[in-house]
């Protein structure tokens, strides 16, 4: 098991897998203890939670100065993400290696945090072309909770586990438990349910240091991004941060696994108008082949991206192509396996070139291409 995170678990033997304890979440308050008086003592020290009174006055503030003080917190945000890029990469590496023994990479949260999940998690069918169910959000108190909140969802850890035990959670699944105080019982129930029960990779993501929620997790993310301009409203900087942090998850994720070419988007999904035109731009870019040339190879391939560059520039047929992509994972040769039949990276082609041009390896042009290597055991260039 990886451990990560700024505090070594050793230090408390004591907390459920070695840092901080889950919250209680709904525990009745000591006899004589004013409402609340232990929640509000462990928000309290919660730097998402920090009052700041030197904005105490931002309401008399003009629109525009209100405007560039936003503006100044949030260009803090990359910065803070920036510290935590080494925990960030190895969670990504251990998350794609469970996903190519055809894993899934669940979100799990509650309000806001839950719907950065879904929201990442539903842009990845049409930019990846990732199967139904492969990236799964999950929120707690369930689809509704996304428009509207749900009372009380983001205690129910017993909800968490029978959401992931509804998926069938198993071993070559990831679990990313997203919460911005890295308290949430929801969040945190969740992951350890997913590491302790089913066996998956978790991650834990929040915006607070030392968090029960990174305790949990096998890889722990704290991109501690210091109090928000309104108090505690953690869908401001810290949701700017679970974003950023959960772009670089899945989208680092797909191009370990194949689905991009360079910074090429060759398995998109064409579902719309602007999609489709982007494909016929993207198959250009790679192969420099003409408008009919690029029609006919989109129609040979229904319309599949990657399998129609491997038609231009290999000189197969669509179900050809088809056959290679499966053999090779969707990889290009170099890294798919050296030796046998795949892609294989050219130098670039001008728009038009012949296709004597575009088999070849002629630098006329600024892109790049593939080509269909046949027992080629040369080094990936």
């Amino acid at each position: 098991m990886t451990t990560t995170g700024p505090t070594d678990r050793a230090a408390h033997p004591d907390a459920p897998h070695g840092r901080n304890p889950i919250p209680s979440g709904g525990r009745a308050p000591a006899p004589g203890a004013a409402p609340y008086e232990e929640l509000r003592a462990e928000l309290a020290h919660l730097t998402t939670e920090q009052f700041r009174p030197e904005l105490a006055e931002i309401d008399r503030m003009t629109t525009e100065e209100i405007a560039r003080t936003m503006n100044g917190e949030d260009a803090t945000v990359p910065a803070a993400v920036a510290r935590e890029l080494p925990r960030i990469a190895a969670a990504i590496d251990a998350a794609a290696a469970r996903m190519a023994r055809g894993g899934r990479l669940v979100y799990v949260g509650a309000g806001t945090a839950g719907r950065l999940g879904i929201l990442d998690a539903s842009e990845c069918p049409p930019t990846f072309n990732t199967a139904p169910g492969e990236v799964v959000g999950l929120i707690a108190g369930g689809p509704s909770a996304i428009i509207t909140a749900v009372e009380g969802a983001e205690d129910d850890t017993e909800q968490a586990a029978a959401d992931l035990d509804a998926l069938g959670l198993g071993p070559d699944d990831v679990v990313v438990g997203i919460s911005a105080s890295g308290r949430t019982p929801y969040a945190v129930g969740a992951v350890r349910h997913a590491r302790t029960v089913r066996g998956a990779l978790t991650i834990g993501l929040s915006c607070n240091a030392d968090s029960p929620l990174a305790a949990e997790a096998d890889h722990g993310i704290e991109v501690v991004v210091g109090p928000e301009l309104i108090t505690g409203s953690t869908r401001l900087k810290a949701g700017t941060a679970q974003k950023l942090v959960l772009n670089m998850l899945s989208t680092i994720s797909m191009i370990r696994l194949g689905k991009t070419y360079g910074n090429l988007m060759v398995d998109v999904r064409a579902s719309n108008e602007k999609l489709r035109a982007r494909s016929r731009h993207i198959v250009a870019l790679a192969t420099g082949a003409d408008d009919t040339e690029i029609e006919a190879a989109l129609a040979a391939t229904g319309g599949e991206v990657k399998n129609a560059i491997l038609v231009l520039l290999g000189h197969v047929d669509g179900p050809e192509s088809a056959r290679l992509l499966q053999a090779h994972g969707g990889h290009r040769a170099g890294r798919a396996g050296r030796g046998g039949e795949g892609l294989r990276r050219g130098k670039g082609v001008r728009r038009g070139a012949s296709s004597r041009e575009r088999a070849g390896r002629s630098r006329t042009g600024g892109g790049r291409h593939w080509q269909c290597a046949r027992g080629s055991g040369g080094p990936d260039t």
